[in-house]
């Protein structure tokens, strides 16, 4: 990086892990920008936690425990051209994000043609790491976790379905996250889930998409080859991916012989002996039979073709939470040992 300091007067130190901002001269407030609610960060001091950034990788996440013991996730981006101002921007209205099921911006660095942002750190990793047993890329290896029980799931179905509507229906103007999947919804203590990886490009033409998926994708509204870019409703399509992976067990288009996760459940969500066929099998027979059925049908709401018949993510919510109450619950399994039978609810 050069020795210049940052356009926006942010005061880089190397003996110290996150800086506050320092308050521009009056004659430069026009010139600096937007002001952000997060710190600077000591990009010394990160090249030193990141061993350089991996000599040069560029898009990896990496975890990080800074001098002070704060934990974070750092994501460092290279750019051909010099710092837009259009980044900065964004990088202000992200930080002002703030809500229990969002990941946070923490602090950031920008600088000629780099650019790193801290978030919060996932603890537990992602939901597609719990699920499907993958091994997180990074510096710390993830260890083989225990299979996540069924009321585990319920709540982070219901955590991250909170996480998307207050991008799409607290935030105004409303958020479009673009790259909704399991990946995306990351584990903290208790797995309280949060949605997570608004990565922001320089390169993004709206402010309100701030990731432009691309290519093709088991996530992918039928819509989005079409029209080529996210909306709330494709978000709302990728969502209802994200739940039948929970209830299945499956990875989307992990099967060579189905397209995908949403073609090969959706004729098998209509009725309960289907439902009970296609829940994943880890569970063990240990879920409310009711419940999944209940949880089948809002993700076939997500999944429909066209894209007015899906419902908003507030309306989703409203559909998951009632999983949490007692007519859904788990009843007490038989004192009587039998391996060949589990009790459900009917």
């Amino acid at each position: 990086m050069g020795s210049r300091p940052d356009i926006r007067g942010l005061v880089v130190q190397h003996n110290l892990g996150l800086q506050k901002d320092k308050a521009p001269q009056p004659d430069a407030q026009k010139a600096l920008g937007p002001t952000t609610e997060v710190p600077a960060l000591s990009l010394d001091e990160l090249k030193e936690k990141t061993n350089n950034f991996g000599r040069g990788s560029n898009g990896v996440t990496y975890f990080v425990t800074l001098n002070d013991g704060t934990s974070l996730s750092v994501k460092k981006r290279d750019f051909s051209d010099v710092l837009n101002p259009l980044f900065l921007t964004q990088v202000s209205r992200v930080s002002t994000l703030k809500h229990e099921n969002f990941v946070g911006l923490r602090g950031y660095y920008c600088e000629g043609n780099a650019h790193v942002l801290a978030y919060e750190y996932a603890t537990m990793g992602s939901l597609h790491d719990r699920l499907h047993g993958t091994i997180r890329k990074g510096v710390r290896e993830a260890k083989p976790e225990p299979v996540l029980d069924w009321m585990q799931r319920v709540r982070i179905a219901i955590d991250a379905a909170k996480g998307l509507e207050y991008l799409h229906e607290k935030v105004n103007p409303c958020i479009i996250h673009g790259k909704i999947r399991s990946n995306n919804v990351l584990l903290f203590k208790d797995l309280r889930a949060k949605i997570g990886d608004l990565n922001l490009s320089h390169r993004a033409r709206n402010l309100n998409v701030l990731y432009r998926s691309m290519g093709s994708s088991p996530y992918h509204a039928p819509e989005y080859a079409l029209v080529g870019r996210p909306t709330c409703k494709t978000d709302v399509y990728s969502f209802g991916v994200v739940l039948l992976e929970l209830l299945t067990g499956r990875k989307p288009g992990a099967d060579r012989n189905v397209p995908n996760i949403a073609t090969w459940a959706t004729p098998k969500q209509k009725k309960e002996d289907e439902v009970e066929k296609i829940v994943d099998p880890s569970l063990k027979g240990e879920y409310s039979l009711k419940g999944a059925v209940k949880l089948a049908a809002v993700a076939n709401l997500c999944l429909q073709n066209e894209p007015g018949f899906r419902p908003c993510m507030t309306l989703v919510v409203k559909g998951l939470e009632p999983l949490l109450g007692a007519e859904y619950r788990i009843p007490p399994m038989s004192l009587e040992p039998d391996i060949n039978k589990h009790q459900r609810t009917s």
